[in-house]
This record gives C-alpha cells, structure tokens and sequence, in this order.
C-alpha cells in the first residue's frame, strides 16, 4: 500500500504538484436565447390541468419545466385562484425542440403536498426572468 501511495506522489510532483486543486474556468456554453413556441392547456377534471408547452434552445429539462409552471401560475390567477400545485411533468426532445406536458392542480386555498407554489409569487419570477405566461 505504501509503494502505491509513493508512486501517487510521484506521478503527482511530476504532473505539476497539486495543480488540479487550481481554480478552473467554467466552460461558457454562450447566451442563454430561448425561443417559446406555445402553451396549449387543458382541463382535465375540475382544479386540476394539464399544460402543454414547447419551446427551442432549451439547456436542460429545468427550462422546460420552468415554462410550464410559469403556464400554471398564471392560468391559476386567471382562473382567480391564489395557488398551484405541481403533479407531475414530462419532458422530451426532438430534433432541437423540446415539449413538456404537466399537470398541475389549482385552488383559492393553499393546497397540501411539497410542491406548492404561491401563484402571484410565481408570476413575479416569470416575469423577472423573462418567461411567457399563457
């Protein structure tokens, strides 16, 4: 075990010493420029709904998913209710366009689960980072 720790040592010091432990710079991956191209809803049974969404230039499924509830807060407020509440989501890409399809349910009331989100509040962060809305 010992020869195995010097060799370690050695292929370190000959490698530049502890240059891994070096600040690297993150890779740029360009502008953040999406393009949204719809949302579709459907209401599937009283509060809850489900939101069709696509969009290009998507950097993972979190934009994706993003565009949907940003979708689902508004419908709820047009709607005249005060909360959402994320069910599920699923997210696929194709040749460069990526679509979501979610469901959410709405209500006046703060709804129970984890994964509630304050309408108006939710709004505010589309706006602020620029997100359609239905």
């Amino acid at each position: 075990m010992q020869q195995v720790a010097h060799k370690l040592a050695a292929a370190l010091t000959l490698a530049g010493g502890l240059a891994a432990c070096e600040p690297v710079e993150p890779v740029s991956q360009g502008p953040f420029e999406p393009s949204y191209l719809g949302i579709k809803t459907r209401l599937l049974d009283g509060d809850l709904v489900n939101f069709f969404v696509s969009m290009r230039g998507a950097r993972d499924d979190a934009d994706v998913a993003d565009y949907a509830q940003c979708a689902a807060v508004q419908y709820a407020l047009i709607r005249g209710y005060g909360f959402a509440r994320h069910v599920r989501t699923q997210i696929n890409e194709r040749n460069g366009v990526w679509s979501g399809d979610a469901v959410y349910t709405i209500s006046a009331a703060l709804p129970q689960g984890l994964k509630t989100i304050d309408a108006e509040v939710g709004v505010t962060e589309c706006i602020e980072n620029a997100i359609p809305r239905v």
